[in-house]
Formats: C-alpha cells, structure tokens, sequence
C-alpha cells in the first residue's frame, strides 16, 4: 500500500546497489519517491539493476548520482541542487575482513564518509526532514551482558567495529549539538536475495552447495549471531523515517532484529537442511578479530515504533535459496 506521505518527496540513497540499498531503493520507488541513488562503482550484478521482474522497473525511475563518500563539496551540491528531504545513509564498507586487511579505507568510508554527509545536511539544514544513518551491532564490540539493548555502550575494538562505534557516535553528535534530525539504527547480520558477497556465510554456503562443494565455516562454528532479513530491514528504515518526521521521533537508536540467535554451524546445518543436500560443513576454526557472540534485543523498536518483523528466518532463506538458484544459472 503506498503511503501518500512518500510521494514526490526528494529521497537520498547512500549504498544505494548494496544488499540493503537496493531494497530500500525500490521500497522508495514503489511509494513514488523522488530518488537520488549515490553510485561509487559500477556493479552490473547488483539487484537494483537487475532484469529480473522484481527489480527490472527501478533503472529508469531513479537519479543516479555518481561519486564518493569522501567527497565533501560532491554531498553537499547533491543535498542542495536536488532539495533533499531525507536521507538513507547506508553507504559503508561492509566486509570484516576486508577492513582487518586495510583499515584505513574502511575508516575513510565509514567515519569520514559519515560525517562529511552529516556536515553537509547541516549545511542544508532548512531542507533536511530526516536522517537515518545505519550503524550495526558491531558498533556495541564485545559485551558480558547479551542480548544488546540501545543502553548498552558502544565499545567497537577490531577496525570495522570501531569505524562503526565512531560513526554511531558523531550522528548523535549532529543531533545533540545542531539539532539535526538523525536516527540511528543497528541491525542484525542482513542477508538476502542480492548480496554478492560469497565471503558472508549465507550466500557463501548456498553458492557451495548449489555447486556440490561443502560450505566452508571459518570460524570453530560456535559464534552467535542475529540474521535479519532484507526485506525486513528495508520495511524497518521506511517506518523510522515516517515516525521521524510525523512524530518527530529524533536522536534515537533503534536495534532492529527478529531476536532469533543461532550459532554459525546451526545457520549452515539449517540452509544444509532446507536444500536437502547431503553435504557436511568444513570447520576452519581460523576466525580472527571478529566478536564472538552477538545479539540484539528489538524491544524499543517493537514499542517505540510498533514494528515487528514480517519473516521468520526459516522464510527468508527459503526466499534467499530460491533467489540464490536462479541468479546463479546465469
């Protein structure tokens, strides 16, 4: 159901072809948003340009702006000359192990990245409804008391969960010293139909499977994590931004989650199971730098904003799997 709210409002996507972006992009298409989608690379699989029927629409309803995060003067001419009312700050890199090989692109995206973005919707911010910049459970680090709740501090210690804590930081820092319209919000581990990165577990371990191999764990299979669904996530982002601006709900952190945690080896058995394929996991047990338990609690959201998620985990692999088998026929 299109919410009138959305239309012909001026959308800005940071991450706009990422797992996350894409979907929200469409989400923000479909409810007849002016969208201004920030493009860094060319990335012809990605879903938001994909010809599949679900996705085939989007290419010719969006504005693509390209350039980069770092760029201060590029974020601030983009906010100005195209009158943006809110914003998805979604852009980051994304990956643990690239960012334990090379920190400092990691934090020039994550931290830099933030706060120019923020500096510039400061700059413009007359025109500015919302902002909702997407931090992650990574920003909490390694804490005794599980799950996380938004009370618990942020205490990131390997390179992407400090870039992650810092940029968490400096957007309630726009909020509490300008007064600028941010929220933040943490999520789970998203996956999905869309994520090309074969080094997360999820699509990492249908890819194997769908090519006879077994699933390679790097971790001992024992580290616990939240798995969100994308769907879930993009829905999530549209109902913080309509509180935002109807409510004015501002300097917020919301923890998104379905509250399901699961070990590593649990996750790889129960995508084994869902297949029905008779192939075993191979256990590396050479993980390093990566927290090794983490949860979140979504209680504030659920009553905050009334939301709740849509898919139990068993349905979105189902989803991702089917998506999974088709993408890679190609």
């Amino acid at each position: 159901m299109i919410n009138s709210n959305w239309k012909n409002k001026n959308v800005f996507i940071t991450g706009a072809t990422g797992l996350l972006g894409s979907w929200l992009t469409r989400l923000m298409v479909d409810e007849r948003a002016n969208v201004i989608a920030l493009n860094r690379d060319i990335v012809p699989r990605s879903i938001l340009w994909s010809s599949s029927r679900e996705f085939e629409y989007i290419k010719d309803e969006l504005t693509v702006v390209h350039g980069c995060l770092e760029d201060y003067s590029f974020l601030e001419r983009v906010l100005n000359e195209y009158e943006i009312e809110v914003v998805f700050h979604l852009g980051a890199q994304t990956i643990v192990g690239t960012a334990n090989r090379n920190p400092l692109s990691t934090f020039e995206s994550n931290i830099r990245g933030t706060y120019n973005l923020l500096e510039a919707c400061r700059r413009n911010k007359e025109l500015i409804k919302a902002v909702i910049v997407a931090s992650s459970d990574k920003a909490y680090g390694v804490q005794e008391k599980l799950p996380y709740d938004e009370k618990t501090p942020l205490c990131g210690t390997h390179p992407y969960d400090v870039s992650k804590s810092c940029a968490d930081l400096i957007a309630h820092t726009y909020f509490n010293t300008y007064r600028l319209p941010v929220c933040v919000t943490r999520c789970g581990n998203l996956y999905g139909p869309g994520d090309l990165n074969f080094n997360r577990i999820i699509p990492g371990t249908i890819q194997s499977l769908l090519k006879g191999e077994n699933p390679i764990i790097r971790s001992d299979g024992s580290y616990i994590r939240d798995y969100f669904y994308v769907r879930d996530g993009a829905l999530a982002y549209k109902i913080l931004a309509e509180r935002m601006m109807e409510d004015k709900i501002l300097g917020e952190s919301f923890n998104f989650s379905n509250e399901i945690h699961i070990t590593v080896l649990e996750l790889v058995k129960k995508i084994i199971g869902i297949m029905e394929v008779n192939l075993e996991p191979v256990i590396l047990g050479k993980a390093t730098n990566e927290i090794k338990h983490q949860y979140l609690s979504a209680q504030k959201a659920r009553s905050m904003l009334n939301w709740a998620p849509n898919f139990t985990l068993d349905e979105g692999l189902k989803e991702t799997i089917d998506w999974y088998k088709m993408f890679l026929k190609k």
